[in-house]
């Protein structure tokens, strides 16, 4: 397939510059999505000394319990834990948040349609609607079962592509060169409008496998397979390689968004200087709204710059919605779905031409940006003080960087200068065949994933009623989740594994405390 005949590589190819990004231009990348106030050299001496590790276990550090700073909301008890917009929010600005919320929740209808503004769906899409997908803003998860559909779980589908080809090997350091399947694009769609055939169905079976823990404890894990089953326009490309992806929770991603690129940047270690086993490293795309490289922030493996462009992508790649980012109007279609691309659109005039235009965008980035993260729970439980030692001392925190202090911003208030707790470095790491995806992305390899914020992870079940984790909702449990891990996170598990079975339990409470 070339560049023209998918809209969203092409898009991409477009935005690309002609001066090569080399492997020594990688750090520092620049935060041009943000409005920044310099640092000054007695607050980054503040910074150092508020996210350094913690020495004593006996009692929480000073302001753990507030996650997400000033923006921290209170933990609801509720499926509406995450829901809440962030504490710090001005009135105006959360009337905004709640319009952004309506369009979040909308349910697109396929064109043409009489009621305005809410058409355009597909012609082949994954969901109807964002809050489809992220149940209660929260994640989705598997198939429970054989007669149930995978709303909140899709696959990626890619296939090697020759470096010389690919448009984006020549910009970017270390990128791995992929191309859609020619059939079915970059991501495989189980809905399709009236008249035009689904792509496929998912269909996932389990395999369990015990594992032997200390103490006479044991635990079983569910090896997954999936299938692409019920192909609609033919077989797949030879080649294709397939990534199961459960959606993730929303809460937090403007917290995450203020991370100081330069931050996340320090915490890399490409080469395992320090011995240590974990050498995280950047993924580094490119944005289509900014015409450069920055740092991948969103997506399971960090392939999305800003919450905008992610935004954007989902709603083109899960909803087949057109906005001035991604402004084809058939989504993920390809010329081998001639249907697919003669279809009715949803283009509105009185929205420039899209099916969502900038306004709508930004609303639904505002919204995004500013879903509350609830305050820690018993962060000061003796229990959950022994777990974050065992979580320290396991070396869980290697990856799962505890804390960061934002960038100061101008426009940004909910957002700015605020110390958080998400327990990510938002960095790659190769987590071993167990976990492997065989699908590369960007920068990031089939083995490699970027760490994932563990705040908010013991409301799981409260927000989406399944406790199920990790990119495909394989875990039943925190604890199967852990057992999981591999590659750089070997070892660690492996402590896990040997440490007494209080001390296991202990660090399953400061998890859920998160």
């Amino acid at each position: 397939m070339t560049l023209s005949q998918n809209p969203l590589r092409w898009s991409l190819a477009l935005a690309l510059a002609t001066t090569p990004l080399s492997a020594q231009d990688l750090p520092p990348l620049g935060d041009p999505h943000l409005s920044i106030v310099a640092r000054t050299d007695d607050e980054a001496a503040r910074i150092r000394a508020v996210t350094a590790a913690p020495t004593d276990f006996t009692v929480p550090q000073a302001f753990e319990g507030l996650s997400a700073g000033a923006a921290t909301v209170r933990a609801r008890t509720t499926a509406d834990a995450f829901s809440d917009p962030s504490a710090n929010i001005d009135f105006a600005r959360e009337l905004d948040f709640k319009v952004g919320n309506g369009l979040f929740r909308k349910l697109w209808v396929s064109a043409p349609s009489s009621t305005l503004a809410s058409d355009g769906l597909g012609p082949l899409y994954n969901a109807r609607a964002c809050q489809s997908c992220h149940i209660k803003d929260g994640r989705g998860h598997p198939p429970s079962g054989p007669g149930e559909t995978a709303v909140s779980m899709f696959l990626r589908i890619s296939i090697p592509a020759d470096p010389a080809t690919d448009v984006m090997t020549a910009q970017i350091a270390d990128w791995i060169a992929t191309a859609p399947d020619p059939t079915y694009g970059w991501q495989l769609q189980d809905f399709a409008a009236a008249g035009q055939p689904a792509e496929y169905a998912l269909h996932v079976t389990y395999e369990e496998v015990p594992v032997a823990l200390s103490d006479g404890e044991t635990a079983s894990l569910r090896r997954p397979t999936y299938a692409a089953a019920d192909l609609g326009y033919g077989p797949l490309h030879p080649g294709a390689m397939l990534s199961p992806r459960v959606a993730p929770q929303m809460i937090g991603l403007g917290l995450l968004e203020a991370i100081p690129a330069a931050d996340i940047l320090a915490l890399a270690d490409l080469d395992d200087a320090d011995g240590d086993g974990i050498s995280g490293r950047p993924n580094v795309v490119w944005s289509v709204e900014y015409d450069e490289p920055m740092l991948g922030r969103f997506g399971l493996k960090a392939g999305e710059p800003t919450i905008r462009q992610q935004s954007a992508a989902a709603f083109a790649g899960d909803i087949g919605i057109s906005t001035p980012l991604f402004p084809a109007h058939t989504g993920d279609c390809t010329a081998a779905q001639p249907g697919c691309l003669a279809a009715p659109d949803g283009g509105d005039a009185g929205q420039d031409g899209f099916e969502v235009d900038a306004e709508g965008l930004d609303l639904v980035t505002l919204y995004s940006r500013n879903l509350g993260v609830p305050a820690r729970r018993g962060a000061g439980d003796a229990q959950v003080l022994r777990g974050k030692a065992v979580f320290h001392d396991t070396g869980c925190a290697a990856c799962h960087q505890p804390a960061f202090v934002t960038h100061r911003l101008t426009d940004q208030p909910e957002q700015s200068f605020q110390l958080i707790w998400p327990h990510t470095d938002m960095l790659l790491h190769d987590m071993g065949p167990g976990l492997a995806d065989n699908r590369s992305e960007g920068r990031a390899t089939g083995t490699e994933w970027r760490t994932a914020p563990l705040w908010g992870i013991g409301l799981t079940e409260q927000v989406s009623g399944h406790a199920t984790y990790l990119h495909d909702g394989r875990a039943r449990s925190l604890l199967e989740a852990v057992l999981w891990h591999g590659g750089e996170a070997q070892a660690s598990r492996d402590r896990v594994v040997d440490l007494p079975s209080t001390d296991r339990a202990a660090l399953i409470a400061y998890l859920e405390s998160l």
